[in-house]
């Protein structure tokens, strides 16, 4: 898979963008502040994604712009497909989004069209960061293998949210605790869902991680990843092959039998949303005992593991958007990050050229300023 044509307008400082990516590496260089972070995020919100800065959609908008627009084409092992993402003022919220010229109800309906996975440098926290870090990689992760996936996680937030406010209300005498039965019956059956396809995810990524670590440690550490359920042992969700039924009844007791603690603290204190995927070498746990180098050798293993899971369930290559992480990692890192990524797309942005790069053989270089591009 690979992006054939780019043109950005409006997108927050871009202004008349229009290049035709190589099919390998395509390095934007330029000063910070120039947009270069800007055009990577135009390609991710063009995969059906948030945005990864948490860019507000009245931000998304140039200060000087009625308009923003982001075209791009594609082509996969199947065929060429366009995607448009727009919006106006003063409509921000009614975005108009498409693929290949069908007009679409939601942007993460583009899930499944063009698959990207990002690397940004908050991303090498990503191993000793707070649990939600990775619980978000892991639903963006198998969101882009089942598509499906994303509506339900974000259903079960809400619904988490009027759990609580329910527990709280109940704890003020205002409300009863029969109540809490018509949440309980649906969030179990969303908790089940998402917890046996986080834990098969976690599995396949545990599997694929355990190699590269292997190779960037030179074979002398050992790197091991497990889902941490608040609801499940392992054993239950590894001889499980379907989320109804007994999980769902698991997950629905563990709820009940924790009303009571539940209502003394404000908040459901079991369930997928306080679960974590817990990382170890050589069985230490990673988040507490780990070195800085190791970290960002765990982060690193965990998002090239991100590609490889979906080059396999896709049998395609996706989209690598690196956002100035080369300059974050040593010469032996960034080499190992490039060889392992040389057979697809690549983009990657800089301030300068000391990465581990032959323009000659493998791609373009675009110099970006003042919002606007061109090849170098």
């Amino acid at each position: 898979m690979f992006i054939t044509d780019l043109s950005v307008n409006g997108f927050k400082n871009l202004k008349n963008i229009e290049i035709k990516p190589h099919e390998k590496i395509n390095i934007f260089c330029g000063k910070n502040a120039q947009g270069k972070t800007n055009l990577i995020e135009a390609i991710w919100l063009c995969s059906g994604a948030r945005s990864f800065r948490s860019t507000k959609d009245r931000r998304m908008i140039g200060d000087d712009e009625q308009v923003m627009e982001i075209c791009l084409s594609f082509k996969n092992n199947f065929r060429e497909q366009d995607i448009r993402y727009a919006m106006a003022k003063p409509n921000i919220k009614e975005k108009s989004v498409s693929l290949n010229g069908v007009k679409l109800k939601a942007p993460s309906k583009l899930f499944g069209g063009l698959n990207c996975v990002i690397f940004t440098p908050e991303d090498l926290e990503l191993s000793k960061g707070s649990p939600d870090n990775r619980r978000q990689f892991a639903d963006l992760s198998v969101s882009q293998i089942k598509n499906s996936y994303s509506a339900v996680t974000e259903k079960y937030e809400k619904l988490i949210d009027q759990r609580n406010t329910l527990l709280k209300n109940i704890s003020y005498g205002r409300s009863r605790r029969e109540e809490l039965e018509m949440w309980d019956i649906q969030l179990a059956q969303m908790g089940a869902y998402i917890s046996l396809l986080r834990f098969n995810y976690t599995r396949k990524l545990c599997a694929i991680a355990k190699n590269l670590y292997s190779e960037i440690s030179g074979g002398s550490e050992e790197l091991d990843i497990d889902y941490y359920s608040t609801v499940y042992d392992t054993a239950s969700l590894g001889a499980a092959s379907v989320y109804t039924g007994e999980l769902t009844e698991r997950y629905l007791n563990v709820l009940k039998n924790n009303i009571d603690d539940d209502i003394r603290a404000g908040f459901t204190q079991k369930g997928v949303h306080r679960d974590d995927l817990i990382c170890r070498i050589n069985g230490s746990p990673v988040r507490e005992d780990a070195s800085q180098g190791q970290h960002r050798s765990v982060a690193l293993i965990m998002k090239l593991s991100q590609a490889y899971i979906l080059h396999e369930e896709i049998d395609d290559h996706p989209v690598i958007l690196l956002d100035d992480v080369l300059s974050e990692l040593d010469p032996s890192r960034q080499k190992f990050v490039i060889s392992k990524i040389h057979d697809m797309q690549v983009f990657i942005t800089c301030c300068d050229m000391n990465i581990p790069f032959d323009e000659k053989q493998h791609g373009k270089i675009f110099n970006i300023e003042k919002g606007q591009i061109k090849k170098k």
